[in-house]
């Protein structure tokens, strides 16, 4: 067993636990209530299917990745069919249900079905990516998943097959200003909002065309699509539901709307902001205690760590998901072979984009996308799935530490 990814592991699991107990003593009766004593079930099952998945050889992972990606494709279509919504999403179709009672969401599933099928197809390839042409296959790959989690709506899932993706491709080989330019068409939707913004920025990118003087095919189809993208913006904007344009309208300024929309943004940066230093000590957070803060079990968990333990054990948390990654980091780069090594770096994008998405809306700088914090927020599905990337992990670091390669 890997000692850091160990160590690192335990800790999140053991501060995520202790921040869920936290979160169910308050004042007046909440959700959160006894969610710590269903997490410990969840932690239960979560390393048995970690020590399952290590005792699982890559190699067979390999050989079942398009099995277990047309399976997830599959779960992604049902649940739009039959799936219910919950939490801070109850109008979304994300959650699969028997009896009336949620088992999972399978967009969950499907990001390491992703991870595993990409990693899959460009381990196989003798070289990375070159052009636009190279990665339709790649786009494909993870552009299935993305629209049929956007469908649900999930938006804050649907970002992340995203970060799967750049993470991936960015350590196969692909060269940063073709993953520039495949990002371009996303950046034009965002600036279309303004024509301003978007004028300036159509200049600059033919600009940067001339200068980068890519392929010629390359380059007229960003070009073209980096146009479309500003044509249908406002059309797009349309079709979002009500409550994805109130969230979007809220992060620019949440006082527009603060007993609605905006409330959530407003009473997590009070309760960060409240924490001080130090903070106002374990279980003693008002803002928590009186249930101002909302979803303090899921989506919003990490305010808790900034109201009551201030920015020490912010820094703690954020210390401990940095120690992770560069582990994970560490172990791609010592793979014994490129399928392993991407699997582990797309685990790396996955958890990392989780994180970022997460505490980014918490603080503000992040849109409220209703996206879960690895390890700390509660509910099993997603809790399962990062033990399982635990699992994958700790054996492709066994299988370099075979090879000749210490623990540290």
């Amino acid at each position: 067993m890997d000692r850091q990814l160990l160590m690192v592991s335990a800790g999140l699991i053991a501060f995520g636990l202790l921040t869920l107990y936290s979160a169910g003593q308050t004042d007046v009766p909440t959700r959160a209530a006894g969610v710590w004593h269903r997490q410990f079930v969840w932690v239960g099952i979560g390393i048995v299917a970690a020590g399952v998945v290590f005792h699982l050889s890559p190699r067979l992972l390999e050989w079942l990745a398009p099995a277990l990606y047309g399976g997830s494709l599959f779960l992604l279509v049902l649940v739009l069919l039959v799936g219910t919504g919950a939490g801070t999403a109850s109008s979304s179709n994300s959650w699969l249900s028997i009896g009336g009672r949620q088992i999972g969401q399978p967009s969950e599933l499907a990001k390491v079905a992703t991870v595993l099928m990409l990693a899959r197809y460009l381990s196989s390839r003798r070289e990375p990516p070159r052009s636009l042409r190279d990665l339709l296959v790649p786009g494909l790959i993870v552009g299935v998943p993305f629209l049929l989690v956007l469908k649900q709506p999930d938006l804050g899932s649907a970002i992340v097959f995203i970060g799967i993706a750049f993470a991936m491709l960015f350590w196969a080989g692909v060269r940063p200003r073709l993953l520039f330019l495949l990002a371009s068409p996303g950046l034009s939707l965002l600036l279309a909002f303004n024509n301003w913004t978007w004028g300036a920025w159509m200049v600059l990118f033919t600009a940067l065309l001339f200068a980068w003087r890519p392929y010629i095919s390359d380059a007229l189809v960003v070009w073209f699509l980096n146009v479309a993208m500003g044509a249908i913006a406002l059309p797009l904007w349309k079709r979002l539901a009500p409550y994805q344009q109130n969230r979007l309208l809220t992060f620019l300024n949440p006082e527009v709307d603060p007993r609605a929309a905006g409330y959530h943004a407003i009473q997590s940066r009070v309760a960060i902001g409240s924490g001080g230093w130090f903070g106002t000590g374990y279980t003693d957070g008002p803002q928590k205690r009186l249930a101002f803060l909302p979803e303090q079990h899921t989506d919003f968990v990490f305010p808790i760590v900034g109201e009551e333990l201030g920015f020490i054990g912010v820094a703690v948390a954020l210390a401990l998901f940095l120690a992770l990654l560069l582990i994970l980091l560490r172990i791609s780069r010592r793979a014994t072979d490129s399928f392993g090594s991407l699997l582990i770096f797309g685990i790396l994008g996955l958890l990392f984009t989780h994180v970022y998405e997460n505490v980014g809306m918490t603080v503000n700088l992040m849109p409220i996308t209703g996206i879960p914090l690895p390890f700390f927020s509660y509910g099993g599905s997603f809790f399962v799935i990062c033990c399982l990337c635990l699992g994958l992990a700790f054996r492709v670091a066994n299988d370099s530490r075979q090879s000749g390669y210490p623990d540290t």
